[in-house]
C-alpha cells in the first residue's frame, strides 16, 4: 500500500480529523480506484469531489466533445474547449485541482464491449449515467464481479441515491426490471440539482473505500428540490430478480 506523502498529509489534513476516516482511511483513499461513468452533469462533480478528496485513480469513461448545452451543468466543461473531446476537458481540469491523481480517461460511454474490463479495474463504480442501457451494465457488472456501485440519479428538481453492495443489498435491476418507458435522453435539468446529488454520490464512494460511516445500502435517498423535501426509503431484494437474485 503506498503511504502519505508529507505533501498529503498537509493537504488533507482537515479532513483526516473526520471521526473513523484519519490517515488509515486516507491512505485507502489514495490506493482507490473509482469509475465514473459520464463525466456531465453528475459526473463531473463526482470526479471533482473524489479528486478533490484524494482517491488515488479515476477511470473516466465518456464520450463525445463539449457542445454549448454542456456548460450549464458539466463543471469539467469549459467554454474554451467547445468541439474537443469531453473526456480530455475532464482531465485536464481534475489534473489542476490534484496533480498528483492518476486518471485513465476512455473516450467511450460503457457499453457491451467495454463494461466487463473498466468494472473489473475499479474498487468501487459511481453510476452518473443518464441511459438505463448503461446503468444496466454496470449493475450486471457490479452485481457479478461483487463491485460496490453508487447509483445517481435526477429529473428537473428531483434526485436519489443508493449504494448497491452486490450479496447484501438491492441492485439497480431490483428497482427497475426494465428500461421506464417514457424514459428519454433529453430531459429538464438544473446544474444545481446535479451537482447536489453528485456530492452525495462521491460521499457515498468515500465512505465505501475508507470504511466509516453508514452508505445507503438497502436505502434509497429521494430529494424533492422544489419543495426541500428529503426521503429516505428502504428497499429490498426481489428473489426474482434476474441480476442479483441467485447471488
Amino acid at each position: 500500500m503506498k503511504r502519505l506523502t508529507q505533501e498529503e498529509l498537509a493537504t488533507y489534513e482537515w479532513q483526516l480529523d473526520v471521526t473513523g476516516h484519519g490517515k488509515a482511511g486516507q491512505e485507502r483513499l489514495k490506493n482507490g480506484t473509482v469509475l465514473v461513468s459520464r463525466c456531465g452533469g453528475l459526473g463531473s462533480v463526482v470526479a471533482y469531489e473524489l479528486a478533490a478528496a484524494g482517491v488515488g485513480t479515476l477511470i473516466l469513461a465518456h464520450a463525445g466533445n463539449v457542445k454549448h448545452s454542456d456548460l450549464n451543468r458539466q463543471l469539467l466543461m469549459t467554454h474554451d474547449w467547445l468541439g474537443k473531446p469531453r473526456v480530455t476537458s475532464a482531465e485536464r481540469r481534475l489534473k489542476e485541482l490534484n496533480p498528483r491523481l492518476n486518471i485513465i480517461s476512455v473516450p467511450e460511454n460503457i457499453n457491451e464491449s467495454n463494461a466487463e474490463k473498466l468494472v473489473s479495474m475499479a474498487d468501487v463504480i459511481v453510476d452518473a449515467a443518464p441511459l438505463f442501457e448503461e446503468r444496466f451494465l454496470m449493475n450486471r457488472e457490479a452485481v457479478k464481479q461483487g463491485k460496490p456501485l453508487v447509483d445517481c440519479a435526477m429529473y428537473e428538481l428531483e434526485a436519489q441515491i443508493t449504494t448497491i453492495v452486490p450479496g447484501e443489498t438491492a441492485c439497480l435491476s431490483c428497482l427497475y426490471p426494465d428500461k421506464p418507458i417514457a424514459w428519454k435522453r433529453r430531459f429538464p435539468v438544473f446544474g444545481a440539482v446535479s451537482g447536489t446529488i453528485a456530492c452525495l454520490g462521491a460521499m457515498e464512494a468515500i465512505k465505501v473505500i475508507s470504511g466509516f460511516g453508514e452508505p445507503l445500502k438497502n436505502r434509497l435517498l429521494t430529494m424533492d428540490m422544489r419543495t426541500m423535501d428529503v426521503q429516505s426509503i428502504k428497499i429490498n431484494r426481489r428473489k426474482d430478480c434476474e441480476v442479483c437474485g441467485h447471488k
